[in-house]
């Protein structure tokens, strides 16, 4: 895999379209939930790539800095192709996303509003469950705070 984390003033055309087709296939077809992926946030955010030998976009998170979505800075949109999964490329998404996290800004606080199913895929990385669940476009949430 090659990894990139790239600040929206710097994406290409071809690295942003990679990836909001990848979070459509998974977020929107894969989860059957119409919503607006594009939610004005990206400008703000770091993009964490992860492109296989071939250059198809396999893996994916968003970072964005304290106080734009929360008052902690968090992590978002994490996605792995479907193809990947169950290979141990989510593990090394997070791990390179925290990584990216702290180059940036430091050992702080992180929040994300986790699906429910993933609670312990995100407690192995040291996350909390801070909220009670809630709906978010049908699908059952929480938020999680690290730090």
């Amino acid at each position: 895999m090659h990894w990139h984390c790239t600040p929206w003033h710097e994406l290409t055309v071809d690295a942003l379209y990679d990836a909001l087709a990848l979070r459509s296939a998974i977020f929107v077809v894969e989860q059957t939930c119409p919503y607006l992926d594009p939610d004005g946030l990206d400008p703000h955010a770091l993009h964490v790539h992860g492109y296989d030998a071939n250059g198809a976009l396999k893996a994916y998170a968003r970072i964005l800095p304290p106080r734009i979505r929360y008052p902690e800075a968090s992590i978002g949109r994490v996605c792995v192709a479907s193809s990947e999964r169950r290979t141990g490329l989510g593990r090394e998404l997070m791990r390179r996303t925290l990584g990216y996290v702290r180059e940036q800004y430091g050992e702080v606080p992180l929040r994300i509003s986790a699906q429910e199913y993933l609670l312990r895929f995100y407690e192995s990385f040291g996350f909390r469950t801070v909220s009670e669940t809630y709906l978010e476009d049908d699908i059952p949430h929480v938020e999680m705070l690290r730090g």
